[in-house]
């Protein structure tokens, strides 16, 4: 297709992601401010914005990219994509753990999370090969057994790190794509049916071979009851709550958290909603709130309007995978759900996260391009693949 023909991104779903990333750092700087101003390693309380802001100037510059390619072009990227991941997931399992997981990769002085980028490898290989087969995808052994199979093995890899949080956001994202795709709702419950009971076992294996999962228990022993250890185990959910607390209604205003003060730990990372509650106060968390929802309804509705299949599995793959951090990240911060110490997508600090969010917007917004041309419905033809 000529290029010159395409319409323009979609107008709201852009200024929505550079809100949500203006806003990100501002809350960066607010809550790791305190943190680098009295780490003596450190001792510059700009230190984790201007990291934040490197990742910032990368990501747009990746997702504006990818904003003026084609997204059909995917299709013949998605298998390198694809196997680069795989082969650094596998990578990782053998470098030295950080924090007490293998999660990340060092490559320069660049720390790179595999898990983050196997999240949109999966989508695009999904999206691609459900495209491909069409109504063959409903077919068990052709069509759902081999991505069945893909997806248990990248999240196994993911899950060995481990890395509770992200597989599970892995699988999110995955099941999000399968079900667009018009899977066999029968054989697909089936297989999450068995899945999970295989999952139980394993993780009862690896608990019994590794002897290092008592702290994930701990979180759900401090979700029934975070009362029960409030100086170790339960302390950073404790804090949280006294975040929101501090809050209020109102906010106690932009720069002014008491919690972030060494109080809180990661609060600019997995735990700066709770810096958002405390200072924006339960109005302007409101606020915050619907603006994020604003803005995956508004992906939602480019995706299911996009002209092609292939198009609308990638949409609804990456709103999947965005809200789904959310919702883990903020129901883990509010105590809503055990925490897994996952990020909030273009809030928390971290470069892997947000380039991969910022390039899956930049698709996105490839995306959105087609369907405002007044020829597209003649340029593609969208057989969708019935759910039953």
């Amino acid at each position: 297709m000529n290029s010159s023909k395409r319409g323009t991104p979609d107008f709201l779903l852009l200024i929505l992601t550079f809100i949500l990333v203006c806003f990100g750092l501002v809350m960066v700087f607010s809550s790791s401010s305190a943190t680098a101003a009295a780490d003596p390693d450190i001792a510059d309380k700009f230190y984790y914005l201007k990291k934040q802001v490197i990742w910032v100037i990368l990501g747009s510059i990746g997702m504006l990219t990818l904003m003026n390619i084609h997204y059909s072009k995917l299709k013949k990227w998605f298998l390198p994509y694809l196997i680069v991941v795989m082969v650094m997931l596998v990578i990782v399992l053998f470098r030295p753990p950080v924090n007490g997981a293998h999660s990340w990769l060092q490559i320069g002085n660049l720390g790179i999370q595999p898990a983050e980028f196997a999240k949109l490898s999966i989508i695009l290989y999904l999206s691609a090969l459900i495209s491909k087969k069409g109504e063959k995808f409903r077919d068990f052994q052709s069509g759902l057994l081999p991505v069945i199979v893909m997806v248990g093995l990248l999240s196994s890899l993911i899950f060995m790190q481990p890395d509770f949080g992200s597989s599970v956001i892995f699988l999110a994202c995955a099941f999000t794509v399968i079900l667009t795709g018009g899977a066999n709702l029968k054989h697909l419950f089936s297989i999450i049916g068995i899945i999970g009971a295989t999952g139980a076992v394993f993780i009862g294996i690896y608990a019994l071979i590794k002897q290092d999962l008592g702290y994930r228990f701990d979180r759900v022993t401090c979700f029934l009851d975070p009362w029960s250890d409030t100086s170790n185990a339960c302390y950073q959910i404790l804090q949280s709550r006294y975040a929101f607390g501090h809050g209020g209604l109102t906010g106690t205003g932009i720069g002014r958290s008491v919690q972030k003060l060494h109080y809180l730990p990661e609060a600019h990372n997995d735990f700066i909603f709770a810096i958002v509650g405390e200072e924006l106060g339960f109005i302007g968390t409101s606020l915050f709130l619907l603006a994020y929802l604003l803005f995956i309804w508004r992906g939602l509705i480019v995706a299911l309007r996009c002209p092609d299949l292939f198009g609308t599995l990638i949409g609804t793959g990456v709103m999947g995978m965005l809200g789904a951090q959310a919702f883990i990240n903020i129901g883990g911060v509010t105590g809503a759900i055990p925490s897994t110490g996952v990020t909030l997508p273009f809030i928390s600090y971290g470069g892997s996260s947000l380039l991969v969010c910022m390039f899956s917007m930049g698709i996105l917004l490839s995306v959105s391009r087609e369907q405002q041309e007044p020829n597209a419905s003649a340029s593609y033809n969208k057989k969708a693949v019935p759910v039953r």
